[in-house]
């Protein structure tokens, strides 16, 4: 990861930018630089994942022009090389650096071109225009708000921009702004034209669709690692990727000593595709002991986002230590896509429909916002293949029909697309699926609740909820949630729409926890 920022007139509070900016140093520990574009301030924190020279920094300029970008683009060298015939020169083997002259060539189309996950700022020097965007499903961060005087400010995150502006919001995913206006690219989740491909067809797309998705992810100039937890998920991107590589994959799992469901699944997986697997093991006091620094860093008082990331957080501090990897791939999105096990109980194909295109416009605040910040603050790049625009875009458009569990078995396309391909143990690529705060370690979640209900009586749980009018707490582990988070980001609960839960409108779904583990359908599950 990188981090960003961008100022977009004369600072007014030098130092409240130095300080923000400063907050971030993690995402980028290799080199930081802060340009004055004579018409405001760009600033970039580098992580050296790709052109690891020093030419490789940013911002990246032309002709009085300016860039910062934190992300990925795949495919850029096709890219590079029609903007060499059209007279550019290139001084880097930086995907980013062939963003200015696309944006010379193409202006604001240039972002439906784009093969990748991005957040970036920039400035044209032509116009004095400052413009900025983020990749349609929102994997790179970025957030913004006015000064006192009405200035915009950008940031990789929410804490850049606490001690400058006094609302933050997240920058929308699949946007552009440029004079004062935010339009939208591309929305990813919208269905313009369902597809009807049959099973088989439709299960070799999928296949296909997600292999090209990884090969493409493992390109990379620093070394490249893979969080595994054993699940079928990470389980496939991992199998996935040993397979297109000549050395043995470097593999990660965590969990609890004493219940962690997926450690021993995570194994199984590893063995099998003969990575260099390594286990990581969390006590209860690095839960607890590590819960405040982890809502800090994630910005979020969501239950779901905290007690997943507790796990993830740790795992890749252990990767950060012990070895010189920079890169993970992980297995985000794909229940925003295929389902979860709450979404069996869709009464409809339209209502499963509707709910997949909900989750994937708001990925940017939970699940994708979790891999981000748990990654990159211990200086490491999150990838994420299931984030693949065209997989995601193909796999939106099947006929939700078929996506529904009509099958006995939850994500059945996903499962049945590399079924008798030998690339996992059937016990993996079948196991029904457990929830990943869960799977770590079922005890986990249970000391996170009762040293929530230690903290507070009923009295003074029902008196402090009140103070919060925006997604009111509703337990006391919630309430323990909110107030840490008020305590590094007062004022700005507004950043997250609400309490990721499932769908409480269909039987069965109405609950006041949102792990899996209270649904009937959970079973062997947690096994």
């Amino acid at each position: 990861m990188c981090s960003i920022i961008g100022y977009t007139g004369s600072p007014e509070d030098i130092t409240a930018f130095e300080t923000g900016f400063q907050k971030t140093k993690s995402r980028g520990p290799d080199d930081s630089r802060v340009i004055d574009t004579g018409n405001g301030l760009l600033g970039f924190h580098r992580l050296s994942i790709m052109g690891l020279t020093p030419s490789g920094m940013q911002p990246f300029s032309l002709n009085g022009s300016y860039v910062v970008c934190n992300g990925e683009l795949y495919g850029f060298e096709k890219e590079r090389e029609k903007l060499k015939a059209k007279g550019y020169t290139f001084e880097s083997d930086s995907d980013c650096e062939i963003i200015l002259p696309m944006y010379f060539e193409y202006g604001t189309d240039m972002f439906r071109r784009l093969d990748a996950e991005f957040a970036m700022i920039l400035y044209d020097g032509r116009t004095g225009e400052y413009v900025a965007a983020r990749d349609p499903i929102g994997i790179r961060p970025l957030y913004y708000g006015y000064d006192g005087r009405g200035t915009i400010v950008f940031a990789s995150e929410a804490k850049n921009l606490v001690p400058i502006v006094k609302e933050i919001r997240p920058f929308p995913p699949g946007h552009y702004y440029k004079n004062g206006v935010f339009t939208c690219y591309e929305d990813i989740a919208r269905v313009d034209k369902v597809c009807h491909d049959d099973l088989e067809t439709a299960c070799r797309n999928i296949r296909e669709k997600l292999i090209a998705g990884v090969k493409k992810r493992l390109i990379s100039d620093a070394k490249v690692g893979f969080l595994l937890s054993g699940g079928l998920d990470s389980s496939l991107v991992s199998a996935i990727a040993a397979r297109e590589s000549e050395k043995p994959i470097r593999t990660f799992a965590i969990g609890m000593s004493e219940d962690a469901i997926d450690l021993k699944y995570a194994r199984q997986a590893a063995d099998f595709i003969h990575s260099d697997h390594t286990e990581v093991y969390m006590t209860p006091d690095e839960v607890i002991g590590s819960l405040e620094e982890v809502i800090h860093l994630l910005g979020t008082y969501d239950i779901t986002t905290v007690r997943a990331s507790m796990g993830m957080y740790l795992v890749c501090k252990a990767v950060h230590e012990t070895t010189d990897i920079r890169v993970l791939l992980t297995g985000e999105i794909s229940d925003e896509l295929f389902g979860y096990k709450y979404t069996d109980f869709a009464p409809n194909a339209e209502e499963f429909q509707k709910e997949s295109e909900k989750r994937i416009r708001e990925l940017h605040m939970y699940d994708v916002l979790r891999a981000d910040r748990c990654i990159s603050v211990n200086s490491l790049e999150a990838r994420v293949p299931f984030g693949d625009l065209d997989f995601v875009r193909y796999v939106l458009s099947l006929d939700p029909e078929m996506k529904m569990n009509r099958y006995g078995k939850g994500k059945y396309l996903l499962r049945h697309a590399f079924e008798g391909l030998d690339c996992l143990p059937d016990g993996i690529l079948w196991r029904e699926k457990a929830a990943f705060s869960d799977a770590v370690g079922h005890s986990m979640v249970d000391y996170l609740k009762e040293y929530a209900e230690a903290k507070y009586t009923d009295s003074e749980f029902n008196e402090r909820r009140l103070r919060y009018g925006h997604a009111q707490p509703f337990t006391k582990e919630s309430l323990l949630y909110r107030e840490i988070f008020e305590k590094y980001y007062p004022g700005q609960s507004e950043m997250i729409a609400d309490f990721w839960m499932p769908n409480k409108s269909w039987e069965g779904c109405n609950v006041n926890d949102p792990s899996a583990r209270v649904l009937k359908n959970y079973g062997a599950s947690g096994i």
